[in-house]
């Protein structure tokens, strides 16, 4: 079978790649079509291609409004010249569709699938869930990560049953197991005592100003926010005590393992929000074997063997969850166990793998 996995804005390159590896082991001959990604070297190809073919051209620096101006100047034409291209496709399966208004009348005539990474936009703009909605309709088959997900798009939002697939979000083994690896940053190296982690993008919806509210007056070591800002920090430093330290931009992935390595858990506070499915950092957590602290919202409660739960927005219940696996060693290494089952178990890329090429293979039938 020959599969394109599509991402034009080259959002998510660890899952593209862990997902396009799985596949060519599972017999497909798969190309990831994409853009050049911004922050850093993408993955290289594990047993199929990478073509970037959008937004060649697009100028200024990454998240500047001048680049947001050229790939939406770009996006239409590439779109076309991908559609003409992909006629050398069996299936075709977008992980990122940006322009929501205008995709669903751009899409190519072939057998189409969406991994909806994002239920509805999380920080959505004028009319652009009814776009969201829309675009859902105009593709064959639709992936989510969770129960949760696939509940969201049937009886919220009215999608077919059988057009919307779960299909959990593999764990991120190959950053555990890679051997190129940077150290840790000198000022972080001589840190004593347990460290708390969180990572990834920084986001209003993550919860950060309710876990520096519940890590005041804990004494249990460092608390670390790890993550390229997509908010104003000014109003978290301000709340936050000593113990806090911010590394506020973007980690790359021959970095990432130092950070997992450290940490003695990992902490996920999201507030409360319907358009939330699950999380690449989840993912990342469970790959390296963490104990994880996580907010009962969304998919999250699916993984519920291998993280401690806790209500979304609750300081209290959260700083009594820290400070009891920071306490308790048996705890965290029974959670440590149960994540890396979930791993190389129901989380793994093979496994979703399997599955996706069912997905593809009942779109084609």
């Amino acid at each position: 079978m020959r599969v394109h996995v599509v991402d034009p804005p080259a959002y998510t390159p660890p899952y593209d790649h862990a997902l396009c590896g799985a596949l060519a082991r599972a017999g497909a001959a798969v190309e990831l079509v994409t853009s050049r990604f911004a922050y850093g070297d993408a993955p290289e190809p594990d047993g199929y291609a990478r073509r970037e073919l959008f937004y060649r051209l697009a100028p200024g620096r990454p998240g500047s409004a001048l680049r947001r101006a050229g790939k939406l100047a770009e996006h239409v034409p590439d779109m076309l010249r991908y559609r003409r291209q992909a006629r050398s496709a069996d299936v075709v399966h977008f992980q990122w569709l940006d322009v929501q208004w205008l995709d669903g009348h751009l899409l190519p005539d072939r057998p189409t699938v969406l991994t909806a990474h994002d239920l509805l936009p999380r920080e959505p703009r004028a009319g652009q869930a009814r776009a969201q909605h829309r675009l859902y309709e105009a593709v064959d088959a639709i992936v989510v990560h969770s129960r949760y997900g696939r509940a969201q798009l049937v009886d919220r939002l009215g999608i077919a049953p059988g057009k919307v697939h779960v299909i959990h979000h593999g764990a991120f083994t190959h950053l555990a197991e890679q051997r190129a690896e940077q150290p840790l940053p000198l000022e972080l190296r001589a840190v004593e005592g347990p460290v708390a982690l969180f990572f990834g993008l920084l986001r209003p919806y993550k919860g950060l100003e309710v876990l520096i509210e519940a890590w005041r007056g804990l004494n249990h070591g460092e608390l670390w926010i790890v993550g390229r800002p997509r908010m104003p920090l000014e109003p978290l430093h301000a709340l936050a005590p000593r113990d806090v330290r911010f590394i506020p931009r973007f980690v790359a992935d021959d970095e990432l393992p130092a950070f997992f390595r450290r940490a003695d858990i990992v902490v996920l506070p999201y507030s409360r929000t319907e358009r939330l499915d699950w999380s690449g950092v989840l993912a990342t957590a469970l790959a390296f074997g963490k104990p994880v602290v996580i907010s009962d919202v969304g998919g999250f409660g699916e993984v519920a063997d291998a993280a401690r739960l806790v209500p979304p927005d609750d300081p209290a219940a959260l700083r009594a969850a820290i400070a009891e696996l920071i306490d308790d060693g048996a705890a965290r290494a029974h959670l440590a166990e149960a994540a890396l089952a979930a791993a190389h178990g129901p989380y793994s890329w093979d496994l979703a793998a399997k599955k996706t090429l069912a997905v593809y293979e009942s779109i084609l039938r």
